[in-house]
């Protein structure tokens, strides 16, 4: 694409200097000639605001495309996220017995809560509990308020915000 916008440039720029010799009555094309070639070597204001105007349609219909392919991609790394703590969840409860509580929330997996026996932590490489692909903490709920679970571990999206499609869950 660059070849050939190239190429409509240099077009440009030969059909200017070519009127220009006629219209000075010079028979030799200008580029031949080594007074008008020394003159005619940069670009107009007009191609450059030309230029600038195309790769500004190219950026305006890139541009959008590649965010729509982020957000997809920190819904995934959420959806990754809690499948691989609810792993991690299922490894503390071998251990201590239960899964830890709302109160304990997934802070439990970092630091050994006061009241528990057997922790073989920590079970997460982070000195924090874990957070979303959004940076917001994650909602952990035990026992679950949804039937079938046995904790809820949510992500709350982009907005941060409790607004139930945003929602991402075990």
């Amino acid at each position: 694409m660059a070849a050939a916008f190239g190429a409509i440039l240099r077009d440009l720029t030969r059909s200017r200097s070519r009127a220009k010799a006629c219209l000075l009555g010079k028979d030799a094309h200008p580029v031949d000639a080594p007074d008008d070639a020394h003159r005619e070597r940069g670009f107009t204001l007009l191609e450059l605001l030309v230029v600038i105007v195309i790769l500004g349609l190219l950026i305006g219909f890139v541009a959008p495309a590649v965010l729509r392919q982020l957000g997809g991609a920190r819904v995934s790394i959420a959806h990754q996220s809690i499948a691989r703590l609810a792993s991690v969840l299922d490894m503390y409860k071998l251990d201590v017995g239960a899964y830890p509580s709302t109160e304990q929330g997934l802070g439990a997996l970092v630091e050994a809560p006061p009241d528990v026996a057997n922790w073989n932590g920590p079970y997460v490489q982070s000195t924090q509990a874990p957070v979303d692909p959004w940076n917001h903490a994650y909602v952990y709920r035990d026992p679950s308020e949804r039937s079938g679970h046995d904790y809820d571990l949510c992500s709350l999206g982009p907005s941060g915000t409790a607004s139930g499609d945003a929602q991402i869950c075990n």
